[in-house]
């Protein structure tokens, strides 16, 4: 597998993995009054704020083989260390801010009539949430899938130190461009994977913003 079409895999399984968390802490700072959840938007703003060398340390340090959780999954046959997964969490970890914020700004949005009206016909705190919330927040939600992908497939630091730079396993583009800046002849290669990086980046930049616009004429419409 070629580091664009591996990339692009990561992406997605990293997309996938963090869709209904991101999902659930959205829900849970902007339609909750919980003390917590100060200590949890700490928490989702940490990947934004660190260096991604230490995201990558603390991740290696969480799934290394020698720990609990680490030869735990290993012998479950799923190891994230030096492995497709690592990848895959790296992404996941530092897109997951980007998509929690994109998923709180379009529940901020929705119109808490609609929700109080549906809790006084008898429909429960989950019902609510599948009937009104989520059926009015996807925009919101395909907007910071496209977001945390995108951040997801430029990851570098947390990518090389939790998987390793193995070609054709964990080698993404960042890491493929990487390995090439001190390889004869390989100013074409970095040229190439370079417009394959921009070119996916713009495209998942133009349908965060197409999916932002369809949600505030559909909350402008609603008002």
């Amino acid at each position: 597998m070629n580091s664009i079409q591996l990339s692009l895999s990561v992406g997605f399984a990293a997309t996938l993995l963090t869709l209904p968390l991101a999902i659930l802490a959205a829900w849970f700072l902007e339609k909750t009054d919980s003390k917590a959840r100060p200590i949890l938007q700490i928490l989702i703003t940490l990947p934004l704020v660190l260096p991604p060398v230490v995201i990558g340390y603390l991740l290696l340090a969480l799934f290394s083989p020698s720990g609990k959780v680490g030869s735990t999954l290993q012998w479950l046959g799923a190891p994230v260390a030096f492995h497709w997964l690592g990848a895959v969490v790296s992404a996941a970890v530092v897109g997951f801010p980007l998509f929690v914020t994109s998923i709180s700004l379009s529940m901020r949005e929705i119109d808490a009539r609609l929700e109080r009206i549906s809790a006084s016909l008898g429909a429960s705190r989950l019902q609510t949430f599948f009937r009104i919330t989520l059926p009015l927040a996807w925009p919101g939600i395909l907007s910071g899938a496209a977001l945390a992908f995108a951040r997801g497939l430029g990851e570098f630091g947390a990518t090389i130190i939790l998987a390793g730079r193995i070609p054709g396993q964990t080698e993404t583009i960042p890491l493929a461009i990487y390995a090439e800046l001190d390889s004869p002849g390989g100013e074409t290669k970095i040229a190439w994977l370079v417009f394959a990086s921009i070119a996916i980046c713009v495209i998942l930049i133009l349908v965060s913003r197409i999916f932002q616009g369809l949600h505030k004429r559909k909350m402008e419409s609603e008002s």
